[in-house]
């Protein structure tokens, strides 16, 4: 059992900014961040034993089937501290679980901007990955003092002391700083919340300045309209204060202030270095901004907090609801999802095929993936995505600037140049897999920046890679050829001039422009074939023959039938003479004709949903293998 904690530790609005500690913490996917917050829950007695669970901040179904955090979660922590020359010392802890996935990356920047320090952890048994990477870098970028943490010690394949030289290696401290942990036992963790009030500095801010609290994320609550998450860096917000939106100047009175305890709790004010929620009662999602500054609206700040950079979508996808009606209810949920998820972007879009939808940007495969899931499931929709693709930049002979985020905005005719986005990609492997790895990276079109060995047995490579490349089945390909051991993470690294070509669809001779692509020229011929071959299958047969084409410009490059139906003409002819079967063939002939010439093919919704399902592409298996 812990000390008797101090009763008056916990309340909000009375801490001192010398007691807080703002922390998150960061890891690869699956090293243990949320079952090690649960322990530090459990520790510091904040959620009552009968409520515990495992991955209890993770609040979503969709996170807690899939064994990922999608959403960075806030919690407040009393603590006293247990041993060293701070012994008995009352601690206030703000610590933020974030994702570990690339796609959330977003989240953890953000979260990282509201702290002063932040937990590194690794899988004593497997070692650093490429995310683990990333998210140090993050930190560093950040200014943050790191906290190395070995998790998983208790396992029999652990090896601490060995991870334990590659991460001070890499940290640039000695074998010994690194903590180690057991998220699963609790052991160790005392002695981390210990070592995290040492090593952290508390928060500083004006505390007479005009307050300013930047919003670090944001809910919608049915009932009670949008809930902001703010951490307050100077002045002190007061409940009942009328608060100001210093990027839309718009104000509201606040109907509730308080901190996550892990539940909320009701609070007087919030003081300098504080993590909090603000409630105003306002239902328009468009009023509060990820990244804006609150302040007071009768002694309101001069100037802004620095806010967030933008994120920048890395992969396009069309959302379309199978019924048309439910276009409005579409765009009300995805209002709703962008201020709970500030990294997706869409703009409406129409489709001849489709009707009408949106052009949604995302991060990455598994954000699409999870958003269509949530839209689905919060908001009882049904929905067809079209294939993923990537943003183009198009310049025609007369110089024309075309930014191209949808197969149909290709422009027809010559081009001089046309670009695509490049990633920097960094793939860390077991030594015995790097020929493998670096054949699937050059048939991906890479181009090596660079190898360096971390220890004797793993090896860290660099490449440039389109972002076209990797956004299928990349990753499920990189799994399987390495037995599961590498690891991958990526980041936007501009554009380079390429081959590429629009490859139509034509169904009895008519452009569908929901199965339009752009691919390189060397994969042209691939696709056509594929697709036509899927349609062929998905389509029901007409009353007369239907031509499946793929073409480049005018040029078809690959081409499937489907044969007409055939009514038995000849059923009612029982012997008799040759001519007159002939004459009812003739006549059928002649039928067929005229149906060709003004017959349109109805192409039904489940052949769309089935031939625009990335699943045979890898999608599904690519974004699944990044859990």
């Amino acid at each position: 059992m812990p000390p008797t904690l101090d009763p008056g530790a916990n309340a909000p609005g009375a801490t001192d900014p010398g007691r807080i500690r703002n922390f998150c913490i960061i890891a690869h996917i699956d090293h243990g961040k949320s079952t090690l917050a649960d322990r530090m829950l459990q520790l510091t007695e904040v959620v009552d034993p009968r409520q515990m669970r495992a991955q209890y901040l993770d609040r979503m179904d969709i996170e807690r089937e899939r064994g990922i955090t999608i959403k960075s979660q806030a919690v407040r922590m009393p603590w006293t501290v247990r041993e060293g020359g701070r012994q008995g010392e009352h601690a206030v802890l703000n610590m933020i679980d974030t994702p570990g996935h690339v796609d959330f990356t977003y989240e953890v920047s953000r979260s990282l901007a509201a702290c002063e320090g932040a937990v590194l952890l690794v899988d004593a048994a497997q070692g650093i990955e490429a995310q683990t990477l990333a998210n140090l870098y993050l930190a560093l970028e950040n200014d943050l003092h790191v906290i190395p943490v070995l998790n998983k010690i208790d396992l029999p394949a652990a090896q601490p002391e060995k991870f334990a030289e590659e991460l001070a290696h890499l940290i640039g401290c000695e074998p010994e700083d690194c903590i180690r942990v057991s998220g699963k036992t609790g052991e160790g963790v005392p002695h981390l919340l210990d070592e995290i009030v040492r090593q952290f500095k508390p928060p500083t801010g004006e505390a007479a300045e005009p307050a300013r609290a930047m919003i670090f994320d944001s809910v919608y609550d049915v009932y009670r309209g949008v809930v902001t998450y703010v951490r307050v860096i100077d002045g002190r917000i007061e409940a009942r204060d009328k608060i100001k939106m210093m990027s839309t100047g718009a104000v509201h009175e606040l109907l509730e202030i308080g901190v996550i305890s892990p539940e909320m709790q009701k609070a007087q004010a919030l003081g300098v270095g504080e993590v909090g929620y603000l409630i105003t009662g306002v239902k328009d999602v468009r009023q509060s901004r990820v990244g804006d500054t609150v302040t007071i609206n009768a002694r309101p700040a001069s100037d802004a907090l620095g806010g967030y950079k933008d994120p920048k979508p890395m992969v396009y996808s069309g959302l379309y609801p199978i019924d048309g009606s439910d276009y409005p209810n579409l765009r009300e949920a995805l209002d709703k999802l962008k201020l709970n998820d500030a990294a997706l972007s869409y703009e409406p879009e129409t489709s001849g095929a489709l009707g009408f939808g949106f052009r949604c940007g995302f991060l990455g495969l598994l954000h699409l993936e999870i958003i269509g899931e949530r839209l689905e499931r919060e908001f009882g929709l049904d929905l067809i995505s079209t294939a993923p693709n990537v943003v183009y930049r198009a310049i025609t002979d007369d110089g024309t600037e075309i930014v191209v985020t949808n197969p149909s905005e290709y422009p027809t005719g010559k081009l001089a140049e046309v670009y695509e986005p490049v990633v920097r990609a960094t793939v860390l492997t077991p030594n015995d897999y790097v020929g493998a790895v670096m054949e699937l990276c050059q048939g991906r079109r890479g181009s090596l920046l660079g190898m360096d060995y971390l220890s004797a047995d793993r090896v860290e490579l660099r490449y440039t890679l389109p972002l076209a490349e990797i956004i299928f089945d990349f990753f499920d390909q990189l799994k399987s050829r390495t037995k599961g051991y590498a690891s991958l993470d990526y980041e936007p690294s501009g554009e380079q001039k390429s081959d590429l070509v629009k490859v139509d669809v034509l169904l009895h001779g008519d452009p569908v422009d929901a199965f339009s692509a752009i691919v390189h020229k060397d994969k042209a011929y691939n696709y056509g074939v594929t697709i036509a071959s899927k349609l062929q299958k998905l389509i029901p047969r007409q009353q007369f023959e239907v031509p499946i084409q793929a073409a480049i410009g005018s040029r078809v490059i690959a081409r499937e039938t489907i044969r007409a139906i055939r009514k038995d003409v000849l059923a009612k002819c029982y012997g008799g003479d040759i001519t007159r079967k002939r004459k009812l063939l003739e006549k059928q002939k002649e039928g067929k004709k005229r149906m060709k010439m003004v017959g349109r093919v109805e192409v039904p919704q489940e052949a769309f949903i089935a031939a625009l399902s990335t699943s045979d592409s890898g999608e599904g298996k690519a974004a699944g293998g990044k859990k």
